[in-house]
Parts: structure tokens; sequence; C-alpha cells
């Protein structure tokens, strides 16, 4: 982990860089949530308005700017540029998922306190799924609990992993295990830091895309079929699933209701599988895919998704190049071990969420683990 003084304000330029380069904000998706209620903006060079979105959404103090040894060389300085009206610090912490941990948690912390932040802190969390799950769960414990914004810089965290309020970090029997419910103040999204993702990373991004128009939307499912990366702005594809998200979250903010559950589709498995495999040897999209496979397997066989629609799920994911067979040295019982550890498992009971048509999820009770055990295996 590196990081950089903690930097004063620029006093009186609190007006630069306010408008995104291209003209003014493309969209808004509000997330309603009474109190803890915000505002996901997506338009191509937000970044370079970080300073104007904290201050309207009245944020003070001094900040930590998280992010990781991918993403900080890349962006953390113009970040850093467009908050010169406040204190900061950019804490950079090395890339992937070893990261979420608590020991890296805890050392982020201690730079924080040595640094001299305080409860009237906050954080900016700049890069993918780990970094914002880390940073979110690193404010929701900071003094009991501080302030923090979203600034996802890949197309997993612009089109899921930063909406919601649900952050955490791993534990050695499962992913995601440890965390709390914490809110975002914004959410940035700027499709323009999509432009320098491999193309790996930026593939993953669409098992979530995917995801969403399997359990909520069969139109953008179709019209995924014809999508390129070189065919424009991302804008609209983003604003689209943050808008399932944002629904789905602001009817069951903390799953209680069962409607959040659904956006597990393959989680289980995929999740199994990530860990199973050791974290690394999967991007966590790419394990997402596997999980997809078998939870529209087990809808043909318990939930009456036809063979059609099951193919046509394996063709848009090997459409981005995401993997739809379990290669070997991936043992069966290492990933139902790791599954069973699970924390979308209620009192022991296995709550699966299967699809009966593309477009329409529920939850089911019906699937056991020997269901679920065949559907890895048929997954080789």
């Amino acid at each position: 982990m590196s990081r950089q003084a903690l930097m004063e304000p620029h006093v009186g330029n609190l007006k630069g860089n306010r408008v995104p380069r291209g003209g003014t904000m493309s969209a808004f998706v509000h997330v309603p949530l009474g109190t803890r209620s915000y505002d996901v903006r997506v338009a191509a060079g937000l970044l370079d308005s970080l300073g104007a979105v904290v201050s309207d959404i009245g944020m003070r103090g001094a900040c930590a700017i998280i992010t990781d040894s991918n993403v900080g060389p890349l962006y953390a300085e113009r970040a850093s540029a467009a908050l010169d009206a406040f204190r900061r610090l950019v804490i950079t912490v090395p890339a992937g998922e070893k990261s979420k941990s608590l020991r890296q948690a805890e050392a982020v912390c201690d730079e924080m306190i040595s640094s001299g932040l305080d409860r009237s802190s906050f954080i900016v969390a700049l890069g993918g799924g780990v970094v914002g799950d880390l940073a979110g769960f690193i404010a929701a414990i900071y003094y009991r609990g501080i302030p923090y914004m979203q600034i996802p810089t890949t197309i997993i965290a612009q089109v899921d992993s930063s909406v919601g309020g649900k952050t955490g970090v791993n534990a050695r029997g499962g992913k995601n295990l440890l965390g709390a419910f914490h809110q975002p103040r914004a959410v940035i999204a700027d499709p323009a830091t999509l432009d320098t993702l491999p193309s790996r990373e930026f593939n993953e991004g669409f098992a979530e895309v995917i995801k969403h128009a399997i359990i909520r939307d069969a139109g953008m499912f179709e019209e995924l079929a014809s999508f390129r990366r070189d065919a424009g702005d991302l804008a609209s594809l983003i604003v689209r699933n943050v808008q399932i998200k944002a629904a789905i979250v602001s009817a069951d903010e903390h799953e209680t209701t069962g409607e959040r559950a659904f956006l597990n589709f393959g989680h289980t498995v995929g999740h199994a599988i990530e860990n199973a495999a050791g974290y690394g040897q999967f991007l966590h999209g790419e394990a997402i895919s596997l999980g997809l496979v078998a939870a529209s397997d087990l809808s043909t066989r318990h939930a009456g998704l036809s063979r059609e629609e099951h193919a046509q799920i394996v063709a848009r994911l090997e459409q981005f190049g995401l993997p739809t067979r379990l290669p070997p040295g991936i043992g069966t019982d290492a990933i139902m071990t790791a599954l069973r550890l699970d924390k979308k498992f209620a009192a022991g009971n296995v709550r699966f969420v299967l699809c009966s048509g593309i477009g329409s999820a529920f939850v089911s009770k019906d699937v056991t683990l020997t269901d679920i055990q065949d559907a890895v295996e048929r997954l080789r």
C-alpha cells in the first residue's frame, strides 16, 4: 500500500473544472432510500467535476481518495486536482481481490488516522468493485461511520457494485462474508474511464449486464446481441442497468423482502467457483459467467426456462469472451464446500434464484444441494 502526503486545498479555486468534457451532465438516476437517497450521475468527463459534486451534496472536511495500483496511476491525479478545495490524502492499495481483506482495511484505517482524518472526513472510492467494496467498508467502520462516494472505473462497478450500499471484505471461508450496508452519498460513473480498460476487464463487466437483462429486461438482452465496444457512448447502457439496480435496491435495501435476492442470480455458484479456484484465477465477472450458466441450467430443470433461452444465455456470455465451461483442476467438492458457507443461505436452507424466462426471476426453495452439485458437474 502506498499513500501521498495529505494535500492542503488550493483556496480560491472552487470554480475550476466543474463542467464535464463534452457538455452538461447527461443523466441522473435517483436511488430513493429516504434519508439515505442519492443520485448516480452518468456522463463522460464527470471525473473533472468531482469537486463540484462533493460540494453540491454537502460533504466537508478532509478526504481520503482510496484507489489501487492499476487505477491510481491513471486517474488519481485528476481526482485529486478536482478536489483541490479540500485537504486530501491518496491511498493506493495493491490491485486485485486479495486487497479485500480485514488486514488491508486495517492498514488503510491506520494511514487515515496517522494523517489526522477524523469523523468529519469523507472517503472517495476510485476504482473497480474491489476498491468500492473495500473503501465502502472502511467508510462504514471508520469512527463508526463516515460519508463516502463512489467513482467506479470498470463496467462491473458502474452497472452494479457501486450502487446499493453493500460493502465488505472477504473472509477465509468465502467472499463478502464481512461487511455492512452503508449507502454512498453519490455515485459518479464516467464512461470515459472505461477507455483504458483491457479487453478482458471490459468484457467481464458484461456478466452483470447480462444478469440484469435475464432477471428484469428481456429487451436489453436482445439488444446486447448487436453491441460493439467501438459503437459509441456507453452512457445509455450504464443508465439502463443502474435503473434496474436502483429499482430493486429501493424496494429491498437490506434484503428483507426477498426482491434484492434476484440480483444474486448466478452468484451462489459463481462466488463458490471464485473461492474454490483461488482469488486471482478468474476475474469476478468470469466466475459469475459460470454461475449464470449453472443457474440458467437449473432454471430449465426447475422453473420452465426453455432450452432455447438457456442456449441464448450461453451464446450471449460467449459473445463477450466470458467462460461457459469449468476448466479442469477445480474440484466439485471444493466448490460445494465454499457454496455451503455462502451468506445467501438462510438458516441452512438453500434459497436459489431461478428464471422462468428471460426477464423474469424468482427465489426458489426447491433447489437442493444435490441439484446444484449436478449443475456444477454439467459445467465441465
